[in-house]
């Protein structure tokens, strides 16, 4: 028990740069100290992971919560080489994607609960925002739970995001049907590395009480940027022929010129070629 309580308070501490008061009699010790130590993992051994306890995972994974119990998130397992380095291809600066041995695809199905509808001689009056949302937010409690089963089991994950730069290609790829689009992609393997743990923003800045309280917002950032500067640095400054080299270059600095371009500014149209609604 004491040694769980250290794990866990080391791993907030560098999460969150504070000390925690943890009552050592509190259940669940061990597995808050897996969550709060979690890690991206982008090295993997060359060890492949068997079909049964990527079957056991997804299970784990779709037994999170689900809105109004619709079920609208479904995971699309890659495994062939050829077809992984397909998706790799479109994404050349994550070489991490070909070298795990599984790729999920994370899905969005806004497919099952029209057709449900029509079948059961129903109409459909909810083709709308609403339909699209609840089956992302689906999608995005199943991702997030197989992480936390996958690193149960020993595994590491790297979520891919960028995957969604490539929808149309990616969804004509895996033959997804209308309705159904990909939310984000995720490396599957055995880790080579430990990884790091990622500090993040303060909890004075993000958690609220009673009401929303934005605070001393840019001094939180500040603070936040050294922190985390102090312990996990960034290795290169993102496009100084054009931002110039700052300084000092923290996650604001980074942030801002990550966003300082348009991104996905197609996704809306792709959703909508897929058949979602988005009134």
């Amino acid at each position: 028990m004491p040694d769980d309580i250290q794990l866990l308070k080391t791993a907030l501490s560098a999460r969150f740069g504070e000390a925690f008061d943890i009552d050592q009699d509190l259940s669940g010790l061990a597995e808050l100290g897996s969550i709060a130590g979690h890690r991206v993992h982008r090295r993997y051994t060359g060890r492949d992971v068997s079909p049964e306890l990527m079957r056991l995972l997804c299970a784990c994974a779709l037994s999170a919560p689900s809105k109004s119990d619709l079920q609208q998130a479904d995971i699309l397992i890659v495994r062939d080489k050829a077809n992984r380095q397909k998706i790799a291809d479109l994404m050349p600066a994550m070489p991490w994607i070909i070298d795990a041995p599984v790729f999920l695809v994370f899905l969005a199905n806004g497919r099952r609960l029209p057709l449900m509808a029509q079948a059961r001689g129903k109409l459909f009056p909810n083709d709308h925002l609403d339909l699209f949302f609840n089956a992302s937010v689906d999608a995005a409690l199943v991702l997030a739970t197989f992480m936390r089963a996958a690193e149960a089991a020993g595994l590491g994950c790297c979520p891919i995001s960028v995957i969604r730069d490539h929808a149309a290609v990616v969804s004509e790829m895996l033959a997804l049907p209308d309705k159904v689009i990909p939310i984000a992609g995720m490396c599957v393997g055995w880790p080579a590395e430990q990884g790091g743990i990622t500090p993040r923003l303060p909890l004075d800045l993000t958690v609220h009480e009673e009401c929303y309280d934005e605070g001393n917002l840019l001094s939180q950032i500040d603070g936040y940027d050294r922190r985390r500067a102090n312990t996990r640095p960034f290795r290169n400054q993102r496009e100084p022929d054009r931002f110039g080299v700052a300084p000092f270059y923290g996650w604001s600095e980074d942030k801002a010129r990550q966003y300082a371009k348009p991104a996905r500014a197609d996704f809306g149209a792709f959703v909508r070629t897929k058949g979602f609604c988005l009134d």
